[in-house]
This record gives structure tokens, sequence and C-alpha cells, in this order.
């Protein structure tokens, strides 16, 4: 099996290669590429393999289906999605998109069926086909759908990308769960004595995330310089079970000061480990133990802690997720005027416009500081 490269513009290149018929013979494949040479010789030994092990598809009989799954696969093995990330997308192609749009052949979509796959979404998109999902969820395949689209018109499957002449639906701003100043005051109380009041605590007064939590070692916490290190998060998927990654983003990384309540709390939480080990004679605690695990020193289930959250927020009548907490740790930084850039790498995002994004609706409107300012530096 041979192919051959001609050079069409300014890094622009038609692939060009044979794949045998089911039926017998040859048939000529055309692709066109834009990169360097050696990525489009790079991108013509993959087809190559691929149709070798019988893995092409003639674009004019690809479905919406086969197309999204081979992009989802694509971004899996390439590392620009996480295993949870790509559980999700592969619930939204087979529960979304498969079976209102995925028997359609990529050539032939067109945006008025855009259109009418967000109306069907709306009406019985749910799993169990009894009624519709929300704007987020239609919002959420639109994206998928969109970005596959994309990348087929860049790879020469299609002309161009249809979803984008059709918007998803508006979503509905929803008011941001977090609890209120009192709640917060009262929710040591009122969780003291029971097994997440530890986990609760770091959430509540440092921000960290669910899987950063999960994730922390001893070796990450210094009590005495009352400083905690995130280096990584746990996650859990069907593919891999229980297992630690890196950080969502390279600023996960980061160092947060902690305030003399968890610096306390984790003293007295890490006495009451040592004391249960040495009940159980497991002995002392090694340097990369978890801070938080079974007794055995296994890593705690993520979906499993959340029940444990839930079930507890329902005997204090919160109605709130256990992310909330990192909400409302924002929430008071902001409300107690501490600059975004100190928040944002608190928080961990990746630069302080996503911080604003996700938080501007908590900044007060005024500007009396600036005015404070300003009389103080003319006096």
């Amino acid at each position: 099996m041979r192919g051959h490269i001609r050079k069409r513009g300014a890094n622009s290149w038609e692939l060009k290669y044979d794949i045998a018929r089911p039926e017998g013979g040859r048939h000529t494949v055309y692709r066109s590429f834009k990169g360097s040479r050696r990525e489009a010789a790079a991108e013509l030994a993959r087809l190559l393999a691929r149709a070798a092990d019988g893995g092409h598809v003639d674009p004019s009989r690809l479905s919406i289906a086969q197309h999204v799954r081979a992009r989802v696969a694509q971004w899996r093995s390439a590392g620009t999605i996480s295993a949870k990330t790509a559980e999700r997308y592969e619930e939204l192609i087979e529960y979304q998109i498969a079976p209102f749009i995925g028997d359609k052949l990529l050539q032939k979509l067109r945006s008025q069926d855009i259109e009418t796959w967000h109306s069907a979404l709306r009406t019985k998109g749910r799993q169990d086909g009894r009624g519709g999902v929300s704007a987020r969820t239609i919002g959420h395949a639109h994206k998928i759908l969109s970005k596959a689209l994309r990348e087929g018109a860049r790879h020469g499957l299609v002309l161009k990308n249809v979803a984008s002449e059709e918007r998803p639906p508006k979503l509905n701003a929803k008011k941001m769960e977090i609890l209120n100043p009192e709640q917060v005051c009262d929710l040591p109380a009122k969780l003291a004595g029971r097994p997440i009041y530890a986990p609760v605590m770091v959430a509540l007064f440092t921000g960290l995330r669910r899987g950063e939590i999960l994730a922390l070692r001893w070796s990450d916490v210094n009590l005495d310089r009352k400083i905690l290190s995130v280096q990584e998060a746990l996650e859990e998927t069907v593919e891999h079970g229980i297992r630690r990654k890196a950080t969502k983003t390279k600023s996960g990384q980061r160092e947060i000061s902690l305030p003399d309540i968890v610096v306390e709390t984790l003293r007295d939480h890490r006495r009451q480990q040592l004391e249960l080990r040495l009940a159980l004679g497991i002995g002392k605690l090694p340097d990369d133990a978890l801070v938080f695990s079974t007794p055995e020193g296994n890593p705690l289930t993520p979906n499993t802690f959340s029940s444990t959250w839930s079930r507890a927020a329902a005997d204090l009548d919160l109605d709130v997720s256990f992310h909330a907490l990192r909400h409302t740790h924002a929430s008071q930084l902001i409300d107690a005027g501490v600059d975004i850039v100190t928040i944002s790498k608190r928080l961990g995002h990746a630069n302080p416009s996503v911080t604003l994004s996700v938080y501007a609706h908590l900044f007060r409107n005024d500007d009396s500081k600036a005015a404070a300012a300003i009389n103080k530096a003319l006096s």
C-alpha cells in the first residue's frame, strides 16, 4: 500500500493513497492536510496504517456517531482530555447524539438538522426517553459535536462545521450555591464529631476541589509552617477505577496558607488517625499516607464521599453540594477585599480571567475603596 503527498499551498498538502475495496479492486482516497511536510507525512503514515488494519471508512459513508466516537477516542489517546471527561463525552454521545442524529451521514448533515436535534433533546432527550434534558446538557452535547465537525472540516471530511451556524439553547442564569456567613460560622460546631468534619473544614477554608482534598498526603502538609501543597487530584472512572492524576491545570499545583482552624483541625485529625491505626495494629503512618483515607490507608471513593456529604448536609438542612464549599470560600475572600490575582492563585485557576468569569457577580459594585485611597494619598 503506497501513498503520495502533493503540495497545494503554504503549509497545505494533498494526501493520496489507495485502499482495497471489499468487493475487490482498489479505491483512491484524497485528503487535505494543513501543517508542515513532516506532519503531513506522519498523517499519511497514520492513514495508511489505519487502512491496512481495515479501519478506513469512506467519507461518503461515515456516520455522525462513527465520526464523533472516533474523535473522542483520538482526544483521549492524545491526552487532551482526561479519562473522566472522556466518560462524560461518551455518555453524551450514546444518549444525546447517537439516538437522534447518529445514523445520519456526516456529509449530509445540515444546519436544519442541528435545529431539529436541539428541539428533540428538549422534549425527549433523557436516557430513559421520558422527557427532555436541560439547556446545559444540550449545550454540552452541541459543543462535542461542533468540535468534532470542526476537526472533520480540517481533515477534509466535510466542507464546513454546520454546528457553528446553529447556537445551542441559551442558559438561564442559575444562582450560585454558597453558604451565608451565619451558616459558615455555625457549620464547625454542627459537624463536630462527624467523620466528614475535617475534609469539610479543609474545603470551606482553603477552597480545594474534592479530588484535590482526597489526594492529599501528609507529606504535602506542613502544619508548623501552616502551608499545604496541592500536587495531584483523585479521580474515579469506570475504565481506571480510583487513581491519582495531575491537577486540572498546571496552575492547580500550588501552595496554600492555612488559617488556624484548618491547622488545628488537621492536627486533631492526624492524632485520631494514629490512634485508630495503633488500635487496629496497623502501625504508624507512613510519610506518604493519605490525609483522608480508610482505616487501612486506602483512598476514599469520590462518589461515596459526596454521598456522605449529601447526607450530612440534609441532616443540617443545607441544600448545597460539596463543591459549594469551594464557592463559599471564594465568596469569603471576595467579600474581604482580597485581590483577584491572589484569589485566582489560591483556587488554582489558570488565570484571573477564569476566576472573574465564575465569580464576577459576587464583586460589589462599590468603588468607595478607590475614593478612600485617593483621599489618603492627598492628605
